[in-house]
């Protein structure tokens, strides 16, 4: 029987967050705007849901005058990150 796969994890744009959020020790907004094309709205949307589920750590402050809001991966999030990945190669060998 196959693993059941994450749903939180299944959506195209929180599974790229977290493959983005799994290689760097940090990530602002603008930059994970920048490398998924999202919008500000559903980046936000998203990054909260993330967030809820203890996935990530979201961090608001200021970088000079200018606000900031900067994105970790969590424990939590790493260890589910790395068993969906482990889930799809097991789809993947099952098709093959």
């Amino acid at each position: 029987m196959l693993p059941k796969l994450d749903p939180l994890l299944h959506s195209e744009l929180r599974l790229a967050l977290m493959s983005i959020l799994a290689g760097v020790e940090q990530a602002d907004f603008t930059y994970l705007k920048e490398q998924t094309g999202a919008t500000s709205g559903n980046l936000s949307v998203q990054l909260d849901k993330l967030a809820t589920a203890g996935y990530i750590a979201v961090e608001k402050g200021f970088r000079g005058k200018m606000p900031r809001t900067t994105c970790s991966i969590t424990p939590m999030g790493l260890g589910a990150f790395r068993a969906y990945v482990e889930a799809l190669k097991e789809y993947i060998q099952a098709s093959g």
